[in-house]
């Protein structure tokens, strides 16, 4: 893929927050081929009314979103942040509260609530506009080539747009079993919002993935004992945290895998068998953790007409275009041809900081995308 977006003509310039009158209705037309599409022209100067147009609007108030967000802050240009939960943070709120992360530059490690209200903060150095609760639905550009997201709660108007949106809709995998799930949320879970629930309990973790391996190191000094079994003996996690499980007091098991559970209004017992022999084993727990991954699907974004790289990501060049003029991606939705994506929290700040100083470029494009250095700003 070049790394230049289809000739287009200039688009407007950006700069302070500004507002204009929405599109007419009359004018909005899909995005159904990216290759032949404009950059956005000015949006004609207007009276500020009830629709503001931004100049970009970010989708997703993930690690990646947030950073994004204070690029685009620290470039004077009016953003504003859609996203369908109710709070900021995307999985690391929803799924991993008090977690700890421990490769963020500049923290040998930091609670995943800490990093949010840190990035919080940082982006409302330039009081961006939130909308939280609305999940986008669709996007069309109008003859002025302003772009118009309409969400489940209404429409949004945008020059330039920065999906990160992470994995898109996520929804936890779960095992075949019927009878599981009367257990969901008496003693059955799917993530860990608040290690304290379960101080002095038997817990048995399933899975071989980081989120396993993590969950059983963070809960061994909090449960009174930590149960962990994986279907095969090959683990899917930092090769530092399996080495810290191997020398942990959890009691690990390969080649087991989770049969049912059992209990009286609660989880009380699983049964786990060895899936080489069928040999079943009941043990006594309190809880028992999930972490079979998760099922990821783009939704509407799919129809937007961006080039894909495979079924999962959305492909970008290296300025974090997409093949759509004005529509940018970082984090985990994106990745370039033929390089492996990383999915890391430190590759999505730097996905999202070049993307808005190139979105920042695309809206002036006599401008330099590099922005300068922060150290030199009076802020």
């Amino acid at each position: 893929m070049a790394d230049t977006p289809p000739t287009a003509p200039p688009p407007p310039p950006a700069g302070p927050p500004k507002s204009a009158a929405p599109p007419p209705a009359s004018a909005p037309a899909p995005v159904t081929n990216p290759s032949t599409q404009a950059a956005a022209p000015a949006a004609p100067a207007q009276p500020a009314g009830d629709h503001e147009v931004f100049d970009v609007t970010i989708i997703g108030a993930g690690p990646a979103g947030l950073f994004g967000a204070f690029y685009a802050g620290l470039r004077e240009m009016h953003v504003k942040i859609v996203d369908a939960l109710d709070e900021a943070g995307g999985q690391l709120t929803a799924l991993y509260p008090e977690k700890f992360i421990y490769d963020v530059p500049g923290f040998p490690k930091i609670q995943s609530i800490d990093l949010v209200k840190n990035l919080l903060e940082q982006t409302h150095m330039w009081k961006p506009a939130m909308a939280m609760g609305e999940r986008v639905q669709g996007m069309t550009r109008n003859e002025d080539g302003v772009m118009t997201l309409t969400t489940n709660k209404g429409v949004h108007y945008t020059r330039a747009v920065l999906i990160c949106a992470g994995v898109g809709a996520f929804q936890p995998k779960k095992l075949p079993q019927p009878e599981l799930a009367q257990y969901e949320g008496k003693g059955l879970y799917y993530s860990v919002k608040s290690k304290a629930d379960f101080r002095g309990k038997n817990v048995l973790v399933v899975g071989g993935g980081d989120s396993a391996v993590d969950w059983a190191l963070n809960l061994k000094d909090y449960a009174k004992k930590v149960t962990l079994i994986h279907r095969r003996d090959g683990f899917r996690a930092h090769d530092s945290s399996v080495t810290a499980l191997k020398m942990s007091p959890v009691d690990v098991k390969l080649f087991y895998e989770l049969k049912t559970v059992g209990g009286e209004g609660k989880v009380q017992t699983a049964t786990i068998f060895d899936n080489r022999t069928n040999v079943e084993t009941v043990i006594p727990v309190d809880a028992v953790i999930l972490t079979l991954g998760y099922s990821v699907d783009l939704g509407p974004i799919k129809e937007w007409g961006l080039e894909m790289e495979g079924t999962r990501y959305i492909r970008v060049n290296s300025k974090q275009e997409t093949s759509v003029p004005g529509i940018y991606a970082a984090g985990d939705i994106c990745a370039e041809h033929d390089i492996e994506p990383m999915n890391l929290i430190v590759e999505g700040f730097a996905q999202a900081s070049r993307a808005m100083n190139f979105a920042y470029q695309y809206l002036n494009p006599a401008s330099k995308a590099f922005p300068g250095h922060s150290s030199e700003k009076k802020l």
